[in-house]
């Protein structure tokens, strides 16, 4: 399953592969992006080894054993979309793996090439994956749900933004001005909102750690316009101008109104009456207005005709 092997004996067993002489499916994990070496001017960009003292480039493998392969799994945002080095004004020609192939690339199991992106990219993730898929290829289980874009579709069908640890500061329309602080980072250029990642709850090793946890923001790694689209980085993306004014003016209606509620709720029915906690640690608190206490009311009036319904 996993080539342990090094030095002739790795490229012996490619060989292997490519000749059809192993006597087991295989599946081909690709790291990195795809080069032309036809713009190599007569060296090559990525050489893996010699088959017949005829020194090999990587892109000749891929060619050699894609046909052949149960699957082929891109692993990274520059195998999966050509990453940085396929950046506009590349000099390597540099694309995807399923860029080289073809949209028509069918594995020797009829599977469409696999991506999992990321800059880098989440671990759990590609473990899940070519767990689910090597389970499909053995006949232990269904196809897994992939999405137009070939992603594992239950681990890339939501937003960085939906699953932040930040987020409920952006819906009230609170932002962090400086790095350090621990409101919203779209303002200072996090793209979250627009990105399909699962970076925020999955974390990035054991479940912890991960861009807005440490405090980053969202770059768009796993995305295929990255990084040209989401460049240059560490700026507000345009769009968040109007979507983050919107939501400061709606979030701060939102944000007082739930501040009402809240310190109605952090008082029982004792202290209500006495109109003081019974607490040291109590600061001053003006006793709630006529308009206050029938907002109140008629919150209360509401909530418990919802009973039975």
């Amino acid at each position: 399953l996993v080539s342990v092997e090094m030095g002739d004996e790795y490229i012996e067993t490619l060989a292997m592969a490519a000749r059809g002489d192993l006597d087991a499916p295989f599946v081909v994990v690709w790291e990195g992006s795809v080069f032309d070496e036809h713009l190599s001017g007569g060296g090559y960009f990525f050489k893996l080894g010699a088959d017949n003292e005829r020194t090999m480039t990587s892109v000749e493998w891929l060619e050699r054993l894609a046909p052949k392969a149960a699957a082929v799994i891109a692993i990274g945002s520059c195998a999966t979309w050509g990453g940085i080095p396929a950046a506009e004004g590349n000099r390597t020609g540099s694309v995807a793996v399923m860029d080289h192939l073809g949209k028509d690339y069918r594995s020797a199991f009829g599977v469409p090439v696999v991506n999992v992106p990321g800059c880098s990219p989440i671990g759990d993730n590609f473990m899940e994956t070519a767990a689910a898929v090597l389970l499909f290829l053995q006949g232990l289980g269904p196809l897994p749900d992939f999405d137009e874009l070939g992603r594992p579709g239950w681990l890339f069908n939501e937003t960085v933004h939906r699953h932040c640890p930040r987020a409920g500061y952006y819906e009230e329309g609170v932002f962090a001005e400086h790095y350090g602080e621990h409101e919203c980072l779209v303002e200072l250029g996090c793209w979250g909102p627009v990105v399909q990642c699962n970076i925020a709850e999955r974390g990035i090793v054991n479940g912890t750690g991960g861009c807005m946890q440490m405090g980053g923001i969202c770059i768009g790694c796993t995305m295929p316009g990255f990084p040209d689209k989401f460049s240059p980085l560490y700026v507000t993306p345009p769009g968040s101008l109007l979507s983050s004014n919107t939501s400061r003016v709606f979030g701060g209606f939102i944000r007082r109104i739930r501040r009402v509620t809240m310190v109605d709720k952090n008082r029982t029915a004792r202290w209500e009456n006495a109109e003081s906690p019974p607490s040291g640690w109590a600061r001053y608190r003006s006793k709630p207005g006529g308009g206050v206490k029938l907002i109140h009311r008629a919150y209360r009036a509401y909530q418990h005709s919802r009973i039975g319904s």
